[in-house]
């Protein structure tokens, strides 16, 4: 699993991250999060409004800090099928 936030940095991309990071924690799962902090990167992504959340190449989020069901929600229907 790739995990990806998008966004320059910001309160609301800092919240987006923990929140991630917290729900890896509770799955137990120990993938590293990337911060994508360049424009150009972000902008690659199709994504105008930051932050983002990319989970294997694919924006589950963007434009808004979601709430963590919504976190958990996209991470879990990441997950491959066992």
């Amino acid at each position: 699993m790739d995990i990806k936030i998008l966004g320059s940095g910001c309160k609301k991309c800092q919240n987006l991250e923990e929140s991630t990071q917290r729900t890896l924690d509770e799955l137990g799962i120990d993938v590293p999060i990337d911060h994508v902090r360049d424009d150009v990167d972000i902008l690659s992504y199709g994504v105008m409004s930051t932050p983002a959340l990319v989970i294997d190449d694919q924006v589950v989020i963007s434009g808004r800090v979601p709430a963590p069901d919504q976190v958990r929600a996209a991470i879990v229907g990441a997950l491959p099928e066992t």
